[in-house]
């Protein structure tokens, strides 16, 4: 049975005549009442007495047309739901971002940001769990609309957006700086360089990370070669700080985490500014992805970059 059958039995039924009602469904009139025909064959009932002037409805066609106009009136609600529904999903910006600008960049600048333009942003909370290369792969397969990351050109995977086809913002920077709890007496528990007989336990992240490569290759670069023993990797910064907060090694955190740990005085800098990072806070778009939504947020953030 097709619902376009339930529309022009309700059709005849206002209007009683075959005629009108193939002219209301913008059909011929010969098709029409094959139709009405093909419907009472699925019923396997008559629902048009047409011994009548004008036509009336059968018993059996009395009980289906409340039938036919609930199942109709629920469709047509189902469909403007659904339709809102798209509507919606299509007015939201698909967002990304790892976990540590999740809760140091994002909440802070781009989610207030968002709000004093009435724009709606889809955080897919999942992705804090992604490796650096998969928050590289949703863009590229077009997954989301924006990506926020760290950028340092040691990071190879991103460099696969480098392409014309793609576009980005510099709206922030950090810095990554190594720290390490302190002692009794308020200085840093492990210090850089460090001693060759003796590494410092290193806190550090994994090889398929945003920040693990960039540690490498500034480490590489030092005049002095800091003594390390691997202790424990991980991909986020909050495990890293959480570690290091212990007092089971140092490593490098994202500055914008360790600004209150700091002030309290459990956790110290553990090198001079020579063993510090510097890194751009990026957001980056497929130019390919022309969303009206997307394109009034990404030149809203470009005016205020500029």
């Amino acid at each position: 049975m097709e619902i376009r059958w339930l529309e022009d039995f309700i059709a005849l039924a206002k209007t009683r005549h075959f005629s009108r009602a193939a002219d209301e469904q913008n059909v011929t009139q010969p098709t029409f009442s094959r139709r009405i025909k093909l419907l009472e064959e699925e019923m396997r009932v008559t629902l048009i007495d047409r011994n009548t002037l004008p036509l009336s409805l059968t018993p059996a066609g009395e009980v289906f047309l409340q039938s036919a106009e609930l199942i109709t009136r629920q469709l047509r609600d189902t469909k403007e739901r659904c339709q809102e529904i798209r509507k919606q999903e299509e007015s939201q910006i698909r967002f990304i971002s790892t976990q540590t600008l999740f809760l140091s960049f994002y909440k802070e600048a781009i989610e207030p940001f968002c709000a004093s333009i009435g724009m709606e942003m889809d955080v897919n909370m999942k992705s804090s769990s992604w490796l650096g290369i998969d928050f590289v792969n949703a863009l590229v397969n077009q997954q989301c609309d924006l990506m926020l990351c760290y950028w340092h050109p040691a990071i190879n995977f991103i460099r696969a957006l480098d392409d014309d086809q793609y576009d980005y913002l510099v709206i922030g920077e950090e810095t990554l700086i190594p720290c390490s709890a302190t002692d009794e007496n308020g200085e840093p528990k492990y210090a850089l360089p460090g001693m060759k007989r003796k590494p410092l336990p290193y806190i550090g992240y994994y090889e398929n990370s945003f920040l693990q490569p960039i540690i490498s290759h500034h480490l590489q670069r030092q005049r002095e070669v800091p003594q390390l023993q691997t202790l424990n990797e991980n991909y986020h910064s909050i495990s890293v700080k959480a570690m290091i907060k212990e007092g089971y090694g140092l490593g490098w955190v994202p500055k914008r985490l360790l600004l209150d740990t700091l002030s309290y005085g459990k956790v110290a800098l553990a090198g001079e500014e020579n063993w510090h990072i510097p890194l751009e806070i990026r957001l980056y778009r497929s130019r390919l992805n022309q969303s009206p939504n997307l394109n009034q947020l990404w030149n809203s953030l470009k005016e205020k970059m500029t």
